[in-house]
């Protein structure tokens, strides 16, 4: 019998690509339920940051100079209309802009950002309505995609998680919401990673916003692709092995890992924290700390963080945005310290919040431990110690953030809390409601109309 292994790995790669095509490839009422209670949670949490991430100043002043083509669709939170590509890039990188977006720690990124905006536009570009279990359905598959190729991508240190594999997700999406055939479908798959945003670390750890755009750039690479292989201009060749390869190394057979068992799409996290993810359990332990009452920041001597390789570029002390600062490990742990909670306005720079934040950061330490890292990709382990002036510590360890779905996952009413703090009261609850009643729409996209507001 053939190795597998001995195939070339493109081959591999492409038969990889066709087999998850065709396996998360089913009707929404064939989802497994656990993925279809997941899905509107996802989106109902995407739409929510979404809208925040518009009224930043930031996202403000890019639409206000962004040459905004006319056309019939909805620019969320704007008022403005236009076309379904502009759209899209400027909602994806308003998305990610505050760290407060759905991610999944198997995929170490944010698939759900990679592949909703793209799934929109193929909705609005479509030559008859979408309807919401259609919607839907290539939205799970589309998150299923983009999961999987980042679980099955080993980054070089260099490269941060957004912009490549993720759209390879929304290809998916919008290949199949506009209609292609299986084929066509592995095939925007696959060449969707030829149009791949290559991603620098130290372009996010300077708090460059460029960061931000690599969102929506990758959720416009996966509806180009799938626009070229209806096109037919393109096969699944596998050439996303090679593609992959600039920023890491594709292992085709994680693509396949559990297919038919298991879905990635119902083991996401929502965020409490705006910053990165890996700051999260350590915010977490040090909010829990100091809930117990038994110190206030003067007291503290040190706080110590051990955890995994992930939060290796994160290290930085003292950012000069709120950008950076959502990327700097013993900054969030200092907010979360003195302020009792990270937030976007904890996080902004000429605050008092900021300034606290900022004088505390030199008071902790982080440890990278290789013995947390066995516990890579299924727990992200993190231990925090608290020394008092007085000599005492007070220690916490928690397998996982809060908010993931393997360690106290939100439930509704704190995503609605979380949507209304964002937003305005009641927000959360018109949001939830409204996305939960797309498997009920016939026209997706009309039903989205009345959400970006």
């Amino acid at each position: 019998m053939t190795d597998p292994e001995s195939f070339p790995l493109p081959e591999r790669t492409a038969n990889a690509i066709a087999a998850l095509v065709h396996e998360v490839g089913v009707p929404y009422d064939e989802l497994p339920a656990a993925v279809r209670a997941r899905i509107p949670v996802v989106l109902t949490d995407l739409v929510g940051v979404t809208l925040a991430g518009m009224r930043t100043p930031e996202l403000q002043a890019l639409v206000a100079a962004w040459p905004l083509p006319p056309g019939p669709h909805p620019l969320p939170g704007t008022g403005h209309r236009t076309t379904p590509e502009t759209a899209a890039l400027l909602a994806a990188t308003a998305a990610c802009s505050q760290e407060l977006d759905e991610g999944n720690k198997h995929a170490a990124g944010h698939p759900a950002a990679h592949v909703v905006f793209a799934a929109i536009a193929a909705a609005q570009q479509s030559s008859v309505p979408v309807d919401g279990p259609r919607f839907l359905a290539a939205v799970a598959g589309g998150y299923e995609v983009a999961a999987r190729f980042g679980r099955a991508v080993r980054r070089g240190p260099a490269w941060h998680p957004h912009g490549h594999w993720g759209a390879t997700g929304a290809a998916y999406a919008a290949a199949t919401l506009l209609g292609a055939t299986p084929a066509q479908v592995e095939a925007a798959v696959d060449a969707a990673t030829g149009l791949m945003t290559v991603a620098p670390w130290d372009t996010v750890l300077a708090g460059d916003p460029t960061r931000n755009l690599w969102m929506g750039q990758a959720n416009l690479a996966g509806l180009s692709a799938a626009h070229l292989a209806r096109a037919g201009l393109v096969a699944n060749r596998g050439g996303a092995a090679a593609a992959l390869g600039l920023v890491g190394e594709l292992d085709p057979d994680l693509l396949v890992d559990g297919l038919g068992t298991r879905w990635l799409a119902a083991e996401g996290y929502l965020k409490q924290h705006a910053a990165c993810s890996f700051t999260h359990a350590a915010i977490d332990l040090v909010l829990s700390l100091r809930a117990a009452g038994r110190w206030a920041p003067d007291d503290v001597a040190s706080v110590r963080v051990g955890i995994h390789s992930l939060a290796a570029p994160l290290l930085g002390r003292h950012p000069e945005s709120r950008l950076a600062a959502m990327f700097s490990l013993p900054f969030a742990v200092a907010s979360a310290a003195v302020n009792g909670a990270v937030t976007p306005a904890t996080m902004e720079p000429g605050t008092a919040e900021f300034a606290a934040a900022d004088e505390f950061a030199g008071r902790v330490t982080v440890d990278l431990l290789d013995e947390l890292d066995a516990h890579l990709p299924d727990r992200r382990v993190c231990e925090v110690a608290v020394t008092l002036r007085d000599g005492t510590t007070l220690a916490l360890a928690q397998p996982d953030p809060i908010g993931d779905t393997a360690h106290f996952p939100l439930d509704d009413a704190a995503l609605v809390a979380k949507l209304d703090g964002l937003l305005a009261p009641g927000d959360g609850d018109r949001l939830l409601a409204a996305v939960r009643g797309l498997a009920g729409e016939n026209d997706v996209v009309a039903a989205l109309d009345g959400v970006w507001r």
